[in-house]
């Protein structure tokens, strides 16, 4: 008779494993692809053990995309390091890039994921912190609010680039143009 620990080994591994051919399918062919039903084929277990371990697809993309945002908290102080709020723009765009499927999981995809909430988990909130961190010594007023905002034209970015509906030519410009209005000090932006 197998130990209880071996049992939650074998749980966390299928759980793993659940999570791993989802990011793949999805990256190989996009979210709609990625079904219960085909998951289940991929894995090579039942649609009821998929259901042991998440609700919903919902919930395995949330599982994703908190996967995701642990890579991105990585890059992000990666580049604030390298190059300040220019590196960690920089680094944000090139992330949702080449990562365009994990990227739709952490911010387009319907999750349960929620940020600026008392149970928001602890890895959105260092990913938040990071930007943060890049924005706070440009800004004199509400610093999370001005990250927000930062955030949301970075997220906008991000968005419009993989949709090609901006000029791919001036990717860099936009980028730069963006961290000028937070670096340009206010007194001269009067």
């Amino acid at each position: 008779m197998p130990s209880e620990s071996r049992r939650e080994r074998a749980r966390a591994e299928r759980r793993e494993l659940i999570i791993r051919t989802a990011r793949e399918l999805a990256e190989a062919e996009g979210w709609e692809a990625v079904t219960t039903r085909r998951l289940a084929d991929q894995v090579d277990y039942s649609q009821p053990v998929l259901y042991g371990h998440f609700a919903n697809m919902d919930a395995i993309a949330a599982a994703v995309a908190l996967q995701g945002f642990e890579e991105l908290v990585v890059v992000l102080r990666e580049g604030r390091a390298s190059a300040g709020l220019r590196g960690l723009t920089g680094a944000y765009l090139r992330y949702a890039e080449e990562n365009p499927a994990m990227y739709d999981a952490m911010f387009v995809r319907r999750t349960e994921l929620v940020f600026g909430v008392t149970d928001t988990p602890a890895v959105l909130r260092d990913a938040f912190a990071e930007i943060l961190a890049g924005v706070t010594p440009y800004v004199t007023t509400d610093a999370e609010t001005a990250t927000e905002v930062f955030w949301s034209a970075l997220h906008g970015q991000a968005t419009l680039n993989e949709g090609a509906r901006l000029r791919p030519d001036h990717r860099q410009a936009r980028s730069d143009l963006l961290v000028d209005l937070f670096v340009v000090p206010a007194v001269d932006r009067g």
